[in-house]
């Protein structure tokens, strides 16, 4: 005969008005720990009483009920509660939830606070980080999760950029697999792949301390505090499309510009204009680097030029700068430490001093006829400028004794020559010719070539999403290639499917069409798909075929990656010059199979996302594509920023695309190219035909 299995009786709720309940003697909580009442109480007025107070009802001498209540565990919130009594924000006669137990039962008070003490689970902190996530994605600012949780915007921004590392990765820190620091060091890069790699190049190693992580991940970046850097300036890199990516968690000196390429051109742009300007002086050459070997003027003559004399106003400003310093001194004579603001005026005059013990030198024009100057940056991001230097070639002939000597005056010759001589300007020892106002079509900078096939790729995902039969050829290819090519290149579709994210994005990418029809999609699919694994199985059998594929074709566009990334040419971490290749040809492929238009997915050149990034000969070179040769006659005139803003206006609805934007030519066109179907490339790009490519190209499509 089976045993029955005894029910449990749970003890009954009530509310209970606050000033029947008193705090309880057998509570085992003695010290203070963690949030303070303080926070607890402004927590309750924000959100109320989250959890309700265990209590036992308060017996007289006879055992009779007073109608009072102990509260033996919840001390805390009793406590946060009266201050908020205390505070007139809260009636003495609020109701509380509690739970009433009984009195002489079996559970001693001392227990019930024990148990509820030691049996809580600490929240894991990534819980944490994706809930300030999910607040954000929401519609939180980062402001107003900082005031929800009584923290700083400070610690707000280090938990998103935490919830922000690869997945991967934080699967592993769930599991107990890396320490929080190692997390921390990860947010210095936001290529999700990239921390991936580094990670499993030092997982089983014996260095995989944080900053080993750190410098791997910026190893192919350059820090702020690079002379560079300071030279050209965070504001105009930035300007130029650069990227800076900030450490929240460590003092980074500023950061690590992530596009070192970049930064060498526009150190070299800022260093030639600037030995265009000393060129002017009539100096026979000028050499110019960042930096010169300390045995560069080895075998040179330096001229011994003659140091200018003050004028009259410098020598009137040097004495009433010395005053003004006498004049502060004397009225904090004898204070231990001058005000923050008088100091700062001290250090500006001594700065000033300074500069006026360094003079200028004056060169005799014969001998800056046949001298050079080195032009290189100091180790504060200062110019350098050292002249006067003659190589031995270049010194005035000797006259023999015994010789004849020359009739003609060399001096006036040398100066002669020096004004009808151009100065010859080097760079890194290749000489250059002077720069032009405008210095014609440059490369695009990366971060934009980033930004704009981001947007790219995002559209192409959306088309994919679109387009079950082609997502369905897509993964079949991709299969295929895993079979029967085991050297095949990683290309436009990474199919596990791994959700490739986009470390490059402007501030419309999340506002654009294919966004928002992307993020809606997503969440209509998330609203049915059943959570339990079990379940979600069944239900996918039991899917119609047409929901099935279009199922399917969402899922898939998640590995999309049409993106440029820089490649690496040593091999290794990242991608090939030919894997890039790949990728970006069969993502032409995949947009062809589903008739992919960037125009009618809503991207449009703006100032933001390309107009005010590139140069003013990029900017007349899509006028004059777009909008034709006597719009961009309209503009050539203005300064950059308000060409910018005028191109945006011109080529408003003219459907002119960005060059990484266009489809390029396919790699072989047959007698029928016409039906290769796909979108318009714009510019000098031929228009293609918008019949569907699928009836005459089924093996078409990318799917790597």
């Amino acid at each position: 005969m089976a045993t029955a299995v005894q029910k449990i009786t749970l003890a009954p709720s009530r509310d209970i008005p606050f000033s029947k309940l008193v705090l309880s003697q057998s509570n085992v909580r003695r010290i203070k720990a963690g949030v303070s009442v303080e926070e607890l109480a402004d927590s309750i007025a924000r959100r109320g009483l989250i959890q309700s107070i265990s209590v036992f009802p308060v017996v007289d001498a006879d055992g009779n009920e007073t109608g009072m209540f102990e509260v033996p565990a919840g001390g805390r919130r009793y406590r946060a509660l009266e201050l908020l009594v205390k505070r007139k924000r809260l009636a003495k006669t609020a109701p509380v939830p509690c739970v009433v137990r009984e009195r002489d039962g079996a559970i001693l008070p001392e227990e019930i606070s024990l148990s509820e003490n030691i049996e809580r689970a600490a929240l894991h902190p990534l819980d944490q980080y994706r809930a300030f996530q999910d607040m954000r994605d929401k519609g939180m600012s980062e402001e107003e999760v900082a005031a929800a949780f009584f923290v700083s915007v400070a610690i707000v921004k280090q938990r998103l950029r935490l919830a922000a590392v690869s997945p991967t990765l934080l699967q592993i820190y769930a599991d107990d697999g890396m320490q929080l620091e190692h997390v921390m060091a990860f947010t210095v890069s936001n290529d999700h792949a990239r921390q991936d790699q580094v990670w499993e190049a030092i997982k089983d190693g014996w260095n995989k301390q944080p900053y080993q992580i750190r410098r791997m991940l910026t190893e192919s970046a350059v820090r702020a505090s690079d002379k560079r850097a300071l030279y050209v300036g965070i504001d105009a890199y930035e300007e130029a499309g650069g990227f800076v990516l900030r450490d929240l968690f460590e003092d980074d000196d500023g950061g690590w510009l992530q596009d070192p390429s970049l930064l060498d051109m526009l150190v070299a742009e800022k260093l030639r204009d600037a030995a265009g300007g000393i060129a002017a002086e009539g100096w026979k050459w000028i050499e110019v680097g960042v930096s010169f070997p300390y045995d560069a003027t080895y075998g040179l003559r330096e001229l011994a030029g003659e140091a200018i004399a003050l004028t009259p106003d410098e020598e009137a400003t040097i004495a009433a700068l010395n005053a003004e310093y006498e004049q502060i001194e004397a009225q904090h004579e004898g204070a231990d430490e001058p005000p923050d603001e008088i100091d700062h005026r001290l250090g500006e005059i001594e700065t000033a001093l300074a500069a006026f013990e360094t003079r200028p030198v004056r060169y005799d024009p014969a001998d800056i006829a046949r001298a050079g100057v080195f032009v290189s940056i100091g180790h504060d991001g200062s110019i350098d400028i050292d002249r006067g230097y003659v190589r031995a070639e270049d010194e005035a002939p000797i006259v023999q004794e015994g010789g004849e000597p020359d009739t003609h005056d060399l001096a006036n010759d040398d100066a002669d020559a020096a004004s009808n001589t151009r100065t010859v300007i080097a760079i890194a020892g290749q000489t250059v010719e002077p720069a032009e106002e405008e210095d014609g079509i440059k490369p695009l900078p990366e971060r934009l070539l980033g930004e704009l096939t981001a947007h790219r790729t995002l559209a192409l995902r959306n088309a994919v999403a679109n387009d079950p039969r082609v997502a369905m050829t897509a993964l079949l290819h991709k299969l295929v290639a895993d079979a029967f090519d085991h050297h095949a290149y990683a290309g436009a579709l990474e199919a596990s499917v791994r959700h490739v994210h986009f470390p490059a994005q402007d501030e419309a990418f999340g506002d654009s069409a294919a966004a928002r029809e992307a993020e809606q999609r997503h969440e209509l699919w998330g609203d049915i798909i059943p959570a339990e694994e079990e379940a979600r199985w069944d239900w996918i059998d039991r899917l119609e075929d047409t929901d099935r594929m279009a199922l399917l074709a969402h899922c898939v566009s998640f590995g999309v990656n049409a993106l440029y990334e820089k490649p690496n040419p040593y091999g290794g971490h990242g991608v090939s010059q030919h894997g890039l290749d790949q990728r970006l040809a069969q993502a032409d492929r995949l947009a062809r199979a589903t008739g992919l238009d960037m125009v009618a997915s809503g991207w449009r050149p703006t100032v933001g996302n390309y107009l005010g990034r590139v140069t003013k000969a990029r900017i007349l070179l899509a006028v004059r594509e777009g909008a034709g040769d006597a719009a961009a006659q309209t503009i050539d005139h203005l300064k950059k920023g308000e060409m910018a803003k005028q191109a945006e206006e011109l080529l408003a609805g003219t459907g002119w695309l960005a060059e990484p934007l266009r489809l390029t030519a396919p790699a072989t066109i047959g007698d029928d190219s016409a039906e290769d179907g796909g979108e318009q490339a714009m510019g000098d790009s031929e228009p293609m035909s918008h019949t569907d490519p699928r009836d005459d190209a089924p093996f078409a499509v990318a799917a790597e």
